[in-house]
């Protein structure tokens, strides 16, 4: 695989999400992981709630924000990169007001 600058991972019709390497070689969910070692780290042993919902509105709205810039604002180009449909993808960025 080859890194071609923006965006930072890359994938392609024939990979899939685990393999999306950035220009260093480590997946998207190597860092993903990572991230969320140093979450738990920080934590000190407390008990995080709704761990989910904050990981997801954590990452949703940086995802749409960066296809949407990466497809030049095309809604339609967009939704197909992200595997969802379009008026999907319009109720997402009315929830994110990402214009």
């Amino acid at each position: 695989m080859t890194y071609t600058g923006e965006p930072t991972f890359v994938t392609t019709e024939t990979t899939t999400p685990d393999t999306a390497f950035n220009r260093h070689g480590v997946t998207l969910s190597e860092n993903v992981k990572t991230a969320m070692d140093a979450y738990f780290a920080d934590l000190n042993g407390e008990t995080p709630n709704d761990l989910y919902r904050l990981v997801i509105n954590e990452v949703e709205k940086p995802l749409l924000q960066t296809v949407m810039n990466n497809c030049n604002g095309n809604q339609s180009r967009a939704a197909k990169i992200l595997g969802i449909n379009r008026s999907t993808l319009r109720k997402k960025l009315q929830l994110f007001n990402i214009t």
